[in-house]
Protein backbone atom coordinates (compact mmCIF):
# COMPACT_ATOMS: atom_id res chain seq x y z
CA UNK A 1 0.00 0.00 0.00
CA UNK A 2 1.39 3.39 -1.00
CA UNK A 3 1.95 5.65 1.98
CA UNK A 4 1.16 9.39 1.71
CA UNK A 5 4.31 11.19 2.87
CA UNK A 6 2.74 14.50 3.80
CA UNK A 7 0.64 12.95 6.60
CA UNK A 8 3.52 10.99 8.13
CA UNK A 9 3.95 11.95 11.77
CA UNK A 10 0.79 14.06 11.77
CA UNK A 11 -1.36 13.94 14.92
CA UNK A 12 -4.45 15.88 15.95
CA UNK A 13 -5.33 17.09 19.47
CA UNK A 14 -8.12 19.26 20.84
CA UNK A 15 -6.18 21.29 23.40
CA UNK A 16 -5.36 24.43 21.39
CA UNK A 17 -5.91 27.82 23.03
CA UNK A 18 -6.05 31.33 21.64
CA UNK A 19 -7.26 30.14 18.24
CA UNK A 20 -10.46 31.65 16.84
CA UNK A 21 -12.33 29.92 14.01
CA UNK A 22 -14.68 31.67 11.56
CA UNK A 23 -12.91 34.96 12.23
CA UNK A 24 -14.34 36.56 9.12
CA UNK A 25 -17.84 36.33 10.57
CA UNK A 26 -16.68 38.72 13.29
CA UNK A 27 -16.61 41.34 10.52
CA UNK A 28 -20.35 40.78 10.05
CA UNK A 29 -20.88 41.23 13.82
CA UNK A 30 -18.80 44.44 13.76
CA UNK A 31 -20.70 45.72 10.74
CA UNK A 32 -24.02 45.10 12.48
CA UNK A 33 -22.82 47.04 15.52
CA UNK A 34 -21.50 49.97 13.47
CA UNK A 35 -24.77 50.46 11.59
CA UNK A 36 -26.89 50.19 14.75
CA UNK A 37 -28.64 46.90 14.00
CA UNK A 38 -28.73 45.46 17.56
CA UNK A 39 -30.32 48.62 18.93
CA UNK A 40 -32.87 48.75 16.11
CA UNK A 41 -33.89 45.15 16.87
CA UNK A 42 -33.85 45.58 20.64
CA UNK A 43 -36.50 48.29 20.70
CA UNK A 44 -39.31 46.12 19.27
CA UNK A 45 -38.43 43.32 21.71
CA UNK A 46 -38.45 45.48 24.86
CA UNK A 47 -40.85 44.52 27.67
CA UNK A 48 -41.81 46.69 30.59
CA UNK A 49 -40.15 45.72 33.89
CA UNK A 50 -38.09 43.01 32.21
CA UNK A 51 -34.31 43.23 31.86
CA UNK A 52 -32.99 40.13 30.07
CA UNK A 53 -29.57 38.66 30.70
CA UNK A 54 -28.94 38.72 26.96
CA UNK A 55 -30.05 41.82 25.07
CA UNK A 56 -32.77 40.67 22.69
CA UNK A 57 -31.54 42.83 19.84
CA UNK A 58 -28.07 41.34 20.17
CA UNK A 59 -29.48 37.82 20.23
CA UNK A 60 -31.40 38.41 17.00
CA UNK A 61 -28.33 40.00 15.42
CA UNK A 62 -26.20 37.02 16.41
CA UNK A 63 -28.68 34.59 14.84
CA UNK A 64 -28.56 36.63 11.62
CA UNK A 65 -24.74 36.53 11.71
CA UNK A 66 -24.91 32.78 12.29
CA UNK A 67 -27.14 32.35 9.23
CA UNK A 68 -24.88 34.52 7.08
CA UNK A 69 -21.97 32.39 8.27
CA UNK A 70 -23.68 29.24 7.02
CA UNK A 71 -25.49 28.03 10.13
CA UNK A 72 -28.53 25.86 9.45
CA UNK A 73 -29.87 25.08 12.91
CA UNK A 74 -30.35 27.10 16.08
CA UNK A 75 -27.72 24.95 17.82
CA UNK A 76 -25.15 26.41 15.38
CA UNK A 77 -25.18 29.55 17.56
CA UNK A 78 -22.51 27.64 19.55
CA UNK A 79 -19.98 28.65 16.87
CA UNK A 80 -20.41 32.28 17.95
CA UNK A 81 -20.15 31.08 21.55
CA UNK A 82 -16.72 29.73 20.66
CA UNK A 83 -15.80 33.32 19.71
CA UNK A 84 -16.80 34.71 23.12
CA UNK A 85 -13.18 35.74 23.79
CA UNK A 86 -13.75 38.36 21.10
CA UNK A 87 -17.52 38.87 21.06
CA UNK A 88 -18.26 38.62 24.76
CA UNK A 89 -21.17 36.54 26.12
CA UNK A 90 -23.30 34.90 23.42
CA UNK A 91 -26.75 33.47 24.07
CA UNK A 92 -27.19 29.71 24.25
CA UNK A 93 -29.43 27.74 21.90
CA UNK A 94 -32.27 27.46 24.48
CA UNK A 95 -32.17 31.26 24.92
CA UNK A 96 -32.41 31.73 21.15
CA UNK A 97 -35.48 29.46 21.09
CA UNK A 98 -37.11 31.58 23.80
CA UNK A 99 -36.33 34.83 22.00
CA UNK A 100 -37.81 33.57 18.73
CA UNK A 101 -40.88 32.44 20.62
CA UNK A 102 -41.29 35.97 22.00
CA UNK A 103 -41.68 37.49 18.52
CA UNK A 104 -45.36 38.24 17.95
CA UNK A 105 -46.81 39.57 14.66
CA UNK A 106 -46.82 43.07 16.17
CA UNK A 107 -43.14 42.78 17.14
CA UNK A 108 -42.36 41.39 13.71
CA UNK A 109 -43.83 44.51 12.11
CA UNK A 110 -41.75 46.71 14.42
CA UNK A 111 -38.65 44.71 13.50
CA UNK A 112 -39.29 45.61 9.86
CA UNK A 113 -39.47 49.26 10.90
CA UNK A 114 -36.12 48.87 12.63
CA UNK A 115 -34.65 47.28 9.50
CA UNK A 116 -35.82 50.26 7.44
CA UNK A 117 -34.11 52.63 9.88
CA UNK A 118 -30.83 50.75 9.61
CA UNK A 119 -31.14 50.64 5.83
CA UNK A 120 -31.46 54.44 5.71
CA UNK A 121 -28.12 54.72 7.48
CA UNK A 122 -26.48 52.17 5.17
CA UNK A 123 -27.76 53.89 2.03
CA UNK A 124 -26.60 57.25 3.37
CA UNK A 125 -23.10 55.77 3.64
CA UNK A 126 -23.35 54.46 0.09
CA UNK A 127 -24.46 57.88 -1.13
CA UNK A 128 -21.57 59.56 0.67
CA UNK A 129 -19.13 57.24 -1.11
CA UNK A 130 -19.80 56.04 -4.65
CA UNK A 131 -23.60 56.22 -4.54
CA UNK A 132 -26.20 53.47 -4.48
CA UNK A 133 -25.30 50.96 -7.22
CA UNK A 134 -27.25 51.20 -10.44
CA UNK A 135 -29.06 48.19 -11.84
CA UNK A 136 -27.48 47.08 -15.11
CA UNK A 137 -29.24 45.74 -18.21
CA UNK A 138 -27.65 44.86 -21.56
CA UNK A 139 -24.37 46.49 -20.49
CA UNK A 140 -26.23 49.71 -19.63
CA UNK A 141 -27.04 51.00 -16.15
CA UNK A 142 -30.53 52.24 -15.31
CA UNK A 143 -29.35 55.33 -13.48
CA UNK A 144 -31.17 56.21 -10.26
CA UNK A 145 -34.00 53.75 -10.89
CA UNK A 146 -34.42 51.26 -8.03
CA UNK A 147 -35.45 47.83 -9.30
CA UNK A 148 -37.62 45.49 -7.21
CA UNK A 149 -37.79 41.84 -8.25
CA UNK A 150 -40.66 39.69 -6.96
CA UNK A 151 -40.70 35.91 -6.95
CA UNK A 152 -41.87 32.91 -4.95
CA UNK A 153 -40.14 29.62 -4.26
CA UNK A 154 -40.86 26.21 -2.77
CA UNK A 155 -39.14 25.21 0.47
CA UNK A 156 -39.51 21.48 1.08
CA UNK A 157 -40.00 20.34 4.67
CA UNK A 158 -39.15 16.78 5.66
CA UNK A 159 -41.32 16.72 8.77
CA UNK A 160 -44.78 17.88 9.78
CA UNK A 161 -44.78 21.62 10.37
CA UNK A 162 -47.65 23.96 11.07
CA UNK A 163 -49.26 25.21 7.81
CA UNK A 164 -46.93 23.11 5.65
CA UNK A 165 -48.92 21.47 2.85
CA UNK A 166 -48.62 19.87 -0.61
CA UNK A 167 -47.28 22.21 -3.30
CA UNK A 168 -48.02 22.55 -7.00
CA UNK A 169 -44.67 20.83 -7.67
CA UNK A 170 -45.88 17.62 -5.98
CA UNK A 171 -43.70 18.29 -2.95
CA UNK A 172 -44.58 19.18 0.66
CA UNK A 173 -43.64 22.33 2.54
CA UNK A 174 -43.93 26.10 2.33
CA UNK A 175 -44.31 28.54 -0.57
CA UNK A 176 -42.74 31.84 0.57
CA UNK A 177 -42.75 34.92 -1.65
CA UNK A 178 -40.22 37.73 -1.48
CA UNK A 179 -38.91 40.98 -2.95
CA UNK A 180 -35.24 41.67 -3.66
CA UNK A 181 -33.53 44.93 -4.63
CA UNK A 182 -31.61 44.31 -7.84
CA UNK A 183 -29.38 47.35 -7.24
CA UNK A 184 -27.97 46.13 -3.92
CA UNK A 185 -29.00 42.44 -3.68
CA UNK A 186 -30.84 43.19 -0.41
CA UNK A 187 -33.72 40.94 0.67
CA UNK A 188 -36.34 43.61 1.33
CA UNK A 189 -39.52 41.77 2.29
CA UNK A 190 -41.11 38.34 2.33
CA UNK A 191 -44.11 36.38 3.45
CA UNK A 192 -44.14 32.79 4.66
CA UNK A 193 -47.09 30.97 3.09
CA UNK A 194 -48.53 27.49 3.14
CA UNK A 195 -47.38 25.16 0.38
CA UNK A 196 -50.68 25.33 -1.47
CA UNK A 197 -50.61 29.14 -1.70
CA UNK A 198 -51.17 30.35 -5.24
CA UNK A 199 -48.33 31.73 -7.35
CA UNK A 200 -50.50 34.54 -8.72
CA UNK A 201 -52.19 35.71 -5.52
CA UNK A 202 -52.42 39.46 -6.08
CA UNK A 203 -53.02 40.23 -2.40
CA UNK A 204 -49.68 38.64 -1.43
CA UNK A 205 -47.82 40.49 -4.18
CA UNK A 206 -49.31 43.80 -3.08
CA UNK A 207 -48.56 43.13 0.58
CA UNK A 208 -44.87 42.37 0.15
CA UNK A 209 -44.34 45.07 -2.47
CA UNK A 210 -45.85 47.61 -0.09
CA UNK A 211 -43.44 46.43 2.61
CA UNK A 212 -40.51 46.52 0.17
CA UNK A 213 -41.27 50.10 -0.88
CA UNK A 214 -41.30 51.06 2.79
CA UNK A 215 -37.85 49.53 3.19
CA UNK A 216 -36.44 51.73 0.43
CA UNK A 217 -35.29 55.08 1.93
CA UNK A 218 -37.69 57.86 0.92
CA UNK A 219 -35.25 59.82 -1.31
CA UNK A 220 -34.82 56.70 -3.46
CA UNK A 221 -38.52 55.89 -3.96
CA UNK A 222 -38.88 58.51 -6.67
CA UNK A 223 -38.30 56.12 -9.56
CA UNK A 224 -39.09 52.43 -9.08
CA UNK A 225 -39.28 49.50 -11.46
CA UNK A 226 -41.19 46.38 -10.38
CA UNK A 227 -40.39 43.16 -12.23
CA UNK A 228 -42.21 39.87 -11.89
CA UNK A 229 -42.88 36.76 -13.94
CA UNK A 230 -46.29 35.79 -15.25
CA UNK A 231 -47.59 35.22 -11.72
CA UNK A 232 -47.78 38.98 -11.27
CA UNK A 233 -49.80 39.92 -14.36
CA UNK A 234 -53.16 40.26 -12.62
CA UNK A 235 -55.54 43.18 -13.06
CA UNK A 236 -55.46 43.88 -9.34
CA UNK A 237 -51.66 44.11 -9.11
CA UNK A 238 -51.27 46.21 -12.26
CA UNK A 239 -53.94 48.64 -11.06
CA UNK A 240 -52.24 48.88 -7.66
CA UNK A 241 -48.88 49.62 -9.29
CA UNK A 242 -50.48 52.34 -11.39
CA UNK A 243 -51.94 53.86 -8.20
CA UNK A 244 -48.48 53.83 -6.57
CA UNK A 245 -47.11 55.68 -9.58
CA UNK A 246 -49.66 58.44 -9.06
CA UNK A 247 -48.18 59.35 -5.67
CA UNK A 248 -46.75 62.84 -5.92
CA UNK A 249 -43.06 62.84 -6.76
CA UNK A 250 -42.95 59.13 -7.55
CA UNK A 251 -42.74 57.17 -10.80
CA UNK A 252 -43.48 53.44 -10.73
CA UNK A 253 -42.83 51.39 -13.83
CA UNK A 254 -43.63 47.73 -14.15
CA UNK A 255 -42.43 44.85 -16.30
CA UNK A 256 -44.53 41.72 -15.74
CA UNK A 257 -44.70 38.41 -17.53
CA UNK A 258 -47.90 37.84 -19.53
CA UNK A 259 -49.62 34.68 -20.72
CA UNK A 260 -49.77 33.85 -24.41
CA UNK A 261 -53.54 33.70 -24.97
CA UNK A 262 -55.55 32.92 -28.09
CA UNK A 263 -55.99 36.64 -28.73
CA UNK A 264 -52.22 37.13 -28.64
CA UNK A 265 -51.72 34.20 -30.99
CA UNK A 266 -54.15 35.81 -33.40
CA UNK A 267 -52.22 39.08 -33.10
CA UNK A 268 -48.95 37.27 -33.84
CA UNK A 269 -50.44 35.94 -37.07
CA UNK A 270 -51.23 39.50 -38.13
CA UNK A 271 -47.73 40.86 -37.51
CA UNK A 272 -45.75 41.63 -40.68
CA UNK A 273 -42.20 40.34 -40.86
CA UNK A 274 -40.77 43.87 -40.64
CA UNK A 275 -42.41 44.33 -37.20
CA UNK A 276 -39.79 42.02 -35.64
CA UNK A 277 -36.44 43.47 -34.57
CA UNK A 278 -33.38 41.66 -33.24
CA UNK A 279 -33.29 40.96 -29.51
CA UNK A 280 -30.30 41.78 -27.29
CA UNK A 281 -28.07 39.52 -25.24
CA UNK A 282 -27.08 40.27 -21.64
CA UNK A 283 -23.95 42.06 -22.85
CA UNK A 284 -25.96 44.32 -25.15
CA UNK A 285 -24.91 42.56 -28.34
CA UNK A 286 -27.54 41.40 -30.88
CA UNK A 287 -28.93 37.93 -30.16
CA UNK A 288 -28.91 35.66 -33.16
CA UNK A 289 -32.17 33.75 -33.50
CA UNK A 290 -34.13 36.03 -31.16
CA UNK A 291 -36.57 38.81 -32.09
CA UNK A 292 -38.96 41.22 -30.35
CA UNK A 293 -42.14 42.95 -31.46
CA UNK A 294 -45.05 44.89 -29.98
CA UNK A 295 -48.68 43.80 -30.36
CA UNK A 296 -50.37 46.46 -28.22
CA UNK A 297 -52.23 47.97 -31.19
CA UNK A 298 -53.58 44.59 -32.23
CA UNK A 299 -55.23 43.77 -28.88
CA UNK A 300 -58.29 45.01 -27.03
CA UNK A 301 -56.80 46.23 -23.74
CA UNK A 302 -59.78 48.30 -22.64
CA UNK A 303 -60.02 46.35 -19.37
CA UNK A 304 -56.44 47.21 -18.41
CA UNK A 305 -54.97 50.52 -17.19
CA UNK A 306 -54.09 53.06 -19.86
CA UNK A 307 -50.54 53.06 -21.10
CA UNK A 308 -50.04 49.29 -20.80
CA UNK A 309 -48.00 47.76 -23.62
CA UNK A 310 -47.68 44.12 -24.65
CA UNK A 311 -44.29 43.12 -26.05
CA UNK A 312 -43.35 39.73 -27.48
CA UNK A 313 -40.13 37.82 -27.78
CA UNK A 314 -39.60 34.89 -30.10
CA UNK A 315 -36.68 32.52 -30.49
CA UNK A 316 -35.96 29.22 -32.10
CA UNK A 317 -36.68 26.46 -29.54
CA UNK A 318 -33.83 24.34 -28.26
CA UNK A 319 -34.01 20.57 -28.84
CA UNK A 320 -36.48 18.89 -26.49
CA UNK A 321 -38.36 22.11 -25.59
CA UNK A 322 -42.05 21.69 -24.77
CA UNK A 323 -44.05 23.70 -27.26
CA UNK A 324 -47.71 24.48 -27.75
CA UNK A 325 -49.47 23.33 -30.91
CA UNK A 326 -49.30 26.91 -32.18
CA UNK A 327 -45.55 27.08 -31.60
CA UNK A 328 -44.95 23.68 -33.19
CA UNK A 329 -46.76 24.82 -36.33
CA UNK A 330 -45.09 28.24 -36.33
CA UNK A 331 -41.55 27.07 -35.54
CA UNK A 332 -40.93 29.78 -32.89
CA UNK A 333 -41.19 29.84 -29.13
CA UNK A 334 -42.97 32.93 -27.78
CA UNK A 335 -42.90 34.83 -24.50
CA UNK A 336 -44.79 38.00 -23.62
CA UNK A 337 -44.57 40.71 -20.98
CA UNK A 338 -46.44 43.91 -20.20
CA UNK A 339 -44.98 47.27 -19.25
CA UNK A 340 -46.03 50.88 -18.84
CA UNK A 341 -42.65 52.25 -19.93
CA UNK A 342 -43.28 54.48 -22.92
CA UNK A 343 -39.72 55.17 -24.07
CA UNK A 344 -36.80 53.01 -25.12
CA UNK A 345 -36.19 50.48 -27.85
CA UNK A 346 -38.21 47.28 -27.72
CA UNK A 347 -35.06 45.16 -27.58
CA UNK A 348 -33.81 47.07 -24.53
CA UNK A 349 -37.15 46.84 -22.73
CA UNK A 350 -37.21 43.10 -23.36
CA UNK A 351 -33.65 42.70 -22.10
CA UNK A 352 -34.59 44.73 -19.03
CA UNK A 353 -37.47 42.37 -18.35
CA UNK A 354 -35.36 39.27 -18.94
CA UNK A 355 -32.88 40.50 -16.31
CA UNK A 356 -35.56 39.57 -13.78
CA UNK A 357 -34.02 36.09 -14.00
CA UNK A 358 -31.32 37.32 -11.61
CA UNK A 359 -33.84 36.89 -8.82
CA UNK A 360 -33.29 33.14 -9.13
CA UNK A 361 -29.74 33.70 -7.91
CA UNK A 362 -31.05 35.78 -5.01
CA UNK A 363 -33.40 32.97 -4.02
CA UNK A 364 -30.61 30.42 -4.24
CA UNK A 365 -28.41 32.61 -2.04
CA UNK A 366 -31.25 33.05 0.46
CA UNK A 367 -31.72 29.29 0.63
CA UNK A 368 -28.01 29.03 1.48
CA UNK A 369 -28.59 31.61 4.23
CA UNK A 370 -31.51 30.21 6.21
CA UNK A 371 -34.43 30.16 3.78
CA UNK A 372 -33.84 26.56 2.76
CA UNK A 373 -34.56 25.09 6.19
CA UNK A 374 -37.05 26.13 8.84
CA UNK A 375 -36.22 25.01 12.39
CA UNK A 376 -39.56 24.68 14.17
CA UNK A 377 -42.90 22.93 13.97
CA UNK A 378 -44.50 26.25 14.95
CA UNK A 379 -45.39 28.62 12.12
CA UNK A 380 -44.78 31.77 14.22
CA UNK A 381 -41.18 30.76 15.01
CA UNK A 382 -40.58 29.97 11.35
CA UNK A 383 -41.90 33.44 10.45
CA UNK A 384 -39.34 34.93 12.84
CA UNK A 385 -36.65 32.75 11.27
CA UNK A 386 -37.58 34.12 7.84
CA UNK A 387 -37.24 37.68 9.15
CA UNK A 388 -33.73 36.86 10.39
CA UNK A 389 -32.93 35.26 7.04
CA UNK A 390 -33.70 38.60 5.39
CA UNK A 391 -31.41 40.37 7.86
CA UNK A 392 -28.66 37.82 7.20
CA UNK A 393 -28.94 38.39 3.44
CA UNK A 394 -28.80 42.14 4.04
CA UNK A 395 -25.68 41.80 6.17
CA UNK A 396 -23.91 39.91 3.39
CA UNK A 397 -25.00 42.54 0.85
CA UNK A 398 -23.86 45.39 3.10
CA UNK A 399 -20.53 43.67 3.78
CA UNK A 400 -19.88 43.61 0.03
CA UNK A 401 -21.04 47.19 -0.54
CA UNK A 402 -19.43 48.90 2.44
CA UNK A 403 -16.39 46.79 3.28
CA UNK A 404 -15.31 44.69 0.32
CA UNK A 405 -15.94 47.39 -2.30
CA UNK A 406 -14.72 46.31 -5.75
CA UNK A 407 -12.36 43.55 -4.61
CA UNK A 408 -12.59 39.93 -5.68
CA UNK A 409 -14.50 39.00 -2.52
CA UNK A 410 -17.21 41.54 -3.35
CA UNK A 411 -18.22 39.39 -6.31
CA UNK A 412 -18.24 36.11 -4.41
CA UNK A 413 -21.48 34.23 -3.78
CA UNK A 414 -22.32 33.39 -0.15
CA UNK A 415 -20.75 29.91 -0.24
CA UNK A 416 -17.54 31.21 -1.78
CA UNK A 417 -17.49 34.17 0.61
CA UNK A 418 -17.65 31.81 3.57
CA UNK A 419 -14.88 29.63 2.19
CA UNK A 420 -12.59 32.56 1.42
CA UNK A 421 -13.37 35.06 4.19
CA UNK A 422 -15.92 34.21 6.86
CA UNK A 423 -14.33 30.91 7.89
CA UNK A 424 -10.72 32.10 8.04
CA UNK A 425 -9.06 31.23 11.40
CA UNK A 426 -6.95 33.60 13.47
CA UNK A 427 -4.89 33.69 16.63
CA UNK A 428 -6.01 36.01 19.43
CA UNK A 429 -3.12 37.96 20.95
CA UNK A 430 -3.48 39.99 24.14
CA UNK A 431 -1.13 42.72 25.29
CA UNK A 432 -1.07 46.34 26.52
CA UNK A 433 -4.78 46.08 27.34
CA UNK A 434 -5.57 45.37 23.73
CA UNK A 435 -6.60 42.34 21.70
CA UNK A 436 -5.30 41.55 18.25
CA UNK A 437 -6.55 39.00 15.77
CA UNK A 438 -3.67 37.70 13.69
CA UNK A 439 -4.84 36.19 10.42
CA UNK A 440 -2.62 33.67 8.60
CA UNK A 441 -0.08 35.59 6.54
CA UNK A 442 -0.33 33.04 3.72
CA UNK A 443 -4.13 33.15 3.45
CA UNK A 444 -4.84 34.04 -0.22
CA UNK A 445 -7.30 36.83 0.60
CA UNK A 446 -5.75 38.12 3.82
CA UNK A 447 -5.15 41.67 2.52
CA UNK A 448 -8.77 42.05 1.40
CA UNK A 449 -10.02 40.78 4.76
CA UNK A 450 -7.81 43.11 6.80
CA UNK A 451 -8.91 46.04 4.63
CA UNK A 452 -12.55 45.06 5.16
CA UNK A 453 -12.16 45.16 8.94
CA UNK A 454 -10.56 48.61 8.67
CA UNK A 455 -13.40 49.95 6.51
CA UNK A 456 -16.00 48.60 8.91
CA UNK A 457 -14.29 50.24 11.88
CA UNK A 458 -14.42 53.58 10.01
CA UNK A 459 -18.20 53.49 9.44
CA UNK A 460 -19.83 56.26 11.52
CA UNK A 461 -22.48 55.02 13.88
CA UNK A 462 -26.01 56.40 13.44
CA UNK A 463 -26.94 59.38 15.54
Amino acid sequence: MHRTSWSAGLSVTGDGVGVIAHTGSIALRMLADRIGLPGALAKPMARRSFVPVHDRGQVLTDVAVMLADGGEAISDINVLGHQSQVLGPVASAPTVWRVLDEITPAKLAKIQTGRAKVRRHVWSQLSAADGVPASKVADTDLGKMVVLDVDATIVVTHSEKEHASPTFKKTFGYHPIGVWCDNTEEFLSSKLRTGRAGSNTAADHIEILGQAMTQIPAPYRKHLLVRCDGAGSSHKLVEWLVEQGQVRGRTVEYSLGFSITEKIRNAIALLPAKAWTTALKADGEPREGGDVAEVTGLLDLSGWPKGMRVILRRERPHPGAQLSLFEEADGWRYQAFITNTQTGQLAFLEARHRAHARVEDRIRHAKDTGLGRFPSREFAINQAWLALTMIAADLVAWLKLLALKDGILAKAEPKALRYRMLHVPARLIRGARRRRLRLPKTWPWVEDIVAAFARIAAIPQPA
